[in-house]
């Protein structure tokens, strides 16, 4: 499958990915955690089908120094041992934003309390950010076909 469109090279469409760059800088200099940044968008990425995301997302988490084997493990984090209770809910939060589709009421009670109970203000405000800018990114990269495979860790922070 050939990419449908290059947004990359796009005018209309650089405009849009320089001010969608600056909103994920404004997100890497939050006060969540870059792991859990990483682990987050690697797991939305993993619903979404973006093969670009979980590339990037994959290379620069094991580039910031995660390990193999919670990157392995992050599609089936329930039934792993590997995970903080804090990573655990922002996982479980990173899921049902994700497929709001799926669940009549989006993000339950029982997740929203684990996420207050593990995060302060500004990183629930930089977790929710997050997992709507990864949902919109993933989105972009599905429509055009942007295949996964040829990212390089640090390309992003290269672009912006």
């Amino acid at each position: 499958m050939e990419p449908r469109f290059n947004l990359f090279e796009n005018e209309f469409a650089a405009k849009f990915a320089k001010r969608f760059a600056g909103m994920a800088t404004v997100l890497e200099q939050s006060p969540l955690p870059k792991s859990t940044q990483e682990l987050v968008s690697l797991r939305a990425s993993q619903i979404n089908g973006c093969g670009w995301c979980i590339d990037m997302h994959t290379k620069e988490a094991a580039a910031a120094g995660e390990t193999a084997v919670r990157l392995h493990l992050v599609a089936a984090w329930r039934e792993s041992t590997v995970f903080t209770e804090a990573e655990q809910a922002a996982l479980a939060l990173a899921e049902e934003g994700t497929r709001l589709a799926d669940a009549h009421r989006g993000v339950s009670d029982e997740t929203w309390a684990l996420v207050r109970e593990h995060y302060d203000d500004d990183q629930i405000a930089a977790l929710i950010a997050l997992v709507a800018l990864i949902n919109a990114a993933n989105r972009l990269a599905v429509i055009v076909h942007q295949r996964g495979g040829s990212y390089e860790a640090g390309m992003m922070a290269a672009a912006h």
